[in-house]
């Protein structure tokens, strides 16, 4: 069981705030860790891996990493961190990289081939792809088995089809090596796909907390379908006037009467929903 109540003053995206957070987490639970940016998430993470110093406690299985009289060392805390930037020694093997850790080839050379990375071993990572370093990186964090998996956003800089083959390996290591993971996201079908729990943060407070179905969930009512995007822009056409919506990686036309355009803002985050609606649905050839 990991315990956690701390607080850190800190700035925010909408200036000076105070991150609270008091929660417990199940030992060998899949975490998501959600919310805009700029409401403490990161910050979270560092305060668990030690990176960071806050007021208040933290304990793991009963080990008080944070506590007013005592802050356990980094090193002394068994976590595994991966970071969005790989964080590579780039003078050294794929294989190096991962026994730099610990002096373990056995360990070493069976995380590469879950990772089907075995191949690779004795390139350096300025010849490998977005991915495979990311694949590095995730091999690297679990070299010293560790009790806590830590996150941030490890394959935001990747394209959707990499990061589902990657969701699966981060679920398959999760799993065999029986690892609690906290894990910052912002791709709702990622936070789906692998976690158990999601945790909302909004300046620098918890104000969601439960599974990824009934957090992510947008339907009220009896909407059918709802979601959230920006508002681009707003362009009138003859008589009506059509919003020009951002939705994840796509974009949508709406049409609007006049007093509906009058009411949004463009750069707004607006919410589309529908009621009368006979979704169809079928896939999608690539």
């Amino acid at each position: 069981m990991i315990e956690i109540a701390i607080n850190k003053e800190l700035l925010g995206s909408h200036g000076a705030m105070t991150l609270h957070v008091e929660l417990e987490i199940e030992n060998q639970s899949f975490v998501a860790l959600s919310g805009q940016s700029g409401s403490g998430k990161t910050t979270l993470l560092r305060i668990l891996a030690g990176l960071e110093t806050a007021q208040g406690a933290i304990s793991v299985d009963g080990e008080v990493w944070l506590s007013p009289k005592k802050t356990l060392a980094p090193q002394q805390r068994g976590i595994g961190f991966v970071f969005q930037d790989y964080a590579l020694f780039p003078n050294m093997s794929v294989l190096d990289n991962l026994l730099f850790v610990r002096n373990d080839q056995s360990l070493a050379r069976h995380l590469l081939s879950l990772t089907q990375m075995e191949e690779l071993a004795s390139r350096r990572p300025n010849s490998l792809s977005g991915g495979q370093k990311q694949r590095v990186s995730l091999c690297r964090a679990m070299m010293n088995r560790p009790k806590l998996l830590l996150m941030d956003e490890p394959l935001s800089a990747l394209d959707p089809e990499m990061r589902t083959r990657l969701q699966h390996e981060i679920l398959m290591l999760h799993r065999e090596f029986e690892t609690t993971t906290i894990m910052v996201s912002h791709d709702p079908s990622e936070i789906y796909r692998l976690s158990n729990r999601v945790i909302v943060l909004k300046q620098g407070a918890v104000v969601n907390d439960g599974d990824a179905k009934s957090v992510l969930l947008k339907t009220q009512g009896s909407q059918k379908f709802s979601f959230e995007g920006e508002l681009l822009d707003v362009v009138k056409v003859d008589v009506i006037y059509i919003a020009i919506v951002s939705i994840g990686q796509q974009i949508v036309e709406v049409v609007l009467d006049e007093s509906e355009a009058k009411e949004l803002q463009v750069g707004s985050t607006v919410s589309i929903s529908t009621k009368a609606f006979a979704p169809i649905i079928q896939s999608v050839k690539k």
